[in-house]
């Protein structure tokens, strides 16, 4: 595995341990295959793999959950995702609470919070009610909007990849997008693992970067986390 260490220069203002994430305008989040999962259909835990675009990895993420809960309430269930940097310190932690989900039910709307470090808030991912097509609105740590999410009908593309738009909160110009790549044929039938890109400007805060992890971490659970 080519691990890649993240420098640390300590960035005014940036979360210890995000400081990489200042450096950059794209990543790749890549779920591993569980074996187990992918033979009997037994729901293990999820574990990702953080990229740079040279393919190196510069995060890992790992879900905290029980067996009866993965097994009970599949991509429903409620999780805690642990993000570590490549010497194994905790730098974000994704808490999604147990909702029920349905987009006839303004009142089953699904919603995480990001922490960097574990423990400081600094940000919040919250589904706005839509019929048919997925939308979240992204805030920071005072629970203030600051930027949109919009997804395809239903969250389904007939292309390859399915584009989850990063808008202003005007909706008037687009910033970037969280992308569900296609991951080939038998992978795509006999699991649940996915690949996901997340573009987003180089400016960015970077606190709204790590929260863009979360919710692609969201996404996954909602629209691709199915039992194949």
């Amino acid at each position: 595995m080519n691990m890649y260490a993240v420098p640390n220069p300590g960035i005014p203002g940036c979360p210890p341990g995000l400081e990489y994430l200042a450096q950059v305008d794209q990543l790749l989040i890549k779920q591993k295959v569980e074996l187990v999962e992918a033979l009997v259909g037994f729901e293990s835990n999820n574990k990702y793999e953080v990229r740079n675009i040279l393919g190196q990895n510069v995060l890992y993420a790992v879900e905290e959950n029980d067996c009866l809960s993965r097994q009970c309430c599949g991509p429903l269930r409620p999780f805690t995702i642990h993000v570590l940097d490549n010497f194994g310190k905790e730098v974000i932690t994704v808490t999604r609470p147990l909702k029920c989900m349905s987009c006839f039910f303004p009142c089953c709307l699904q919603e995480l919070e990001v922490q960097a470090p574990p423990g400081n808030t600094i940000g919040y991912v919250a589904q706005q009610w839509h019929p048919f097509s997925p939308k979240f609105l992204v805030a920071n740590e005072h629970s203030e909007p600051v930027l949109k999410i919009h997804g395809p009908f239903c969250g389904w593309s007939c292309l390859p990849d399915v584009d989850f738009e990063i808008l202003t909160m005007d909706e008037i110009s687009k910033i970037g997008k969280i992308s569900k790549q296609w991951t080939g044929l038998l992978r795509e039938a006999f699991t649940d693992s996915d690949n996901f890109g997340i573009q987003f400007p180089m400016d960015l805060d970077v606190k709204m970067k790590a929260v863009m992890i979360g919710a692609c971490f969201l996404i996954d659970f909602m629209f691709f986390e199915t039992t194949n």
